[in-house]
């Protein structure tokens, strides 16, 4: 960022105070305290999320992902920002591992919170191999070994562009179920 990016950023966010230890998670719906959370332990215990070697996604490479069976128009809704956003995690500085964590965390509460639409935010590197574009590569990878997950894509500017990935979720039973409800044709 030069000087007058940042003269201009911090004229945009004027008087603004950071939140006190947010765990890197902003949820826009609150989310239910119904089911206590896992401990450490347990979370990763359960975490499938591979470690170790990657293939590095190029910066030029868009992400984004469509599980089968899922419409091409569901993804490009998507990809014009057209589905609200129901939360979002903030990885940037992040280590791997800390990522690797939080995205699992996130993943499955956003699915326990029936949550469709979340905001993923990884950063923007200036090298195929920055911080930023690790993370990134991972999350690549991560995110389609959710069954959850039926696409992801690059966000739209006003939500951090090449920086940050919009994540459709499945829709829960329950959600399945009411819209069927909703939708049915009834014959009387």
């Amino acid at each position: 960022m030069n000087l007058d990016e940042d003269n201009i950023f911090r004229d945009a966010i004027g008087d603004v105070t950071p939140l006190k230890d947010t765990a890197n998670t902003l949820w826009l719906k609150s989310p239910s305290t119904k089911a206590p959370r896992p401990t450490q332990a347990e979370a990763e215990q359960d975490n499938f999320l591979t470690r170790g070697f990657l293939d590095i996604v190029p910066l030029d490479t868009l992400l984004e992902y469509k599980a089968d069976g899922i419409q091409q128009g569901v993804l490009d809704k998507l990809r014009k920002g057209e589905y609200p956003l129901d939360a979002s995690l903030n990885l940037l500085r992040q280590p791997v591992e800390t990522c690797r964590q939080a995205v699992f965390s996130f993943i499955q509460q956003a699915r326990k919170e029936g949550l469709r639409n979340v905001l993923i935010i990884h950063g923007k590197g200036r090298d195929n191999e920055s911080h930023a574009n690790i993370v990134r590569s991972y999350l690549a990878r991560w995110l389609k070994q959710f069954d959850e997950v039926q696409t992801f894509c690059v966000a739209q500017a006003q939500h951090g562009g090449s920086g940050a990935l919009y994540v459709g979720m499945r829709k829960t039973d329950k959600a399945r179920l009411d819209n069927w409800e909703k939708h049915a044709k009834r014959s009387r």
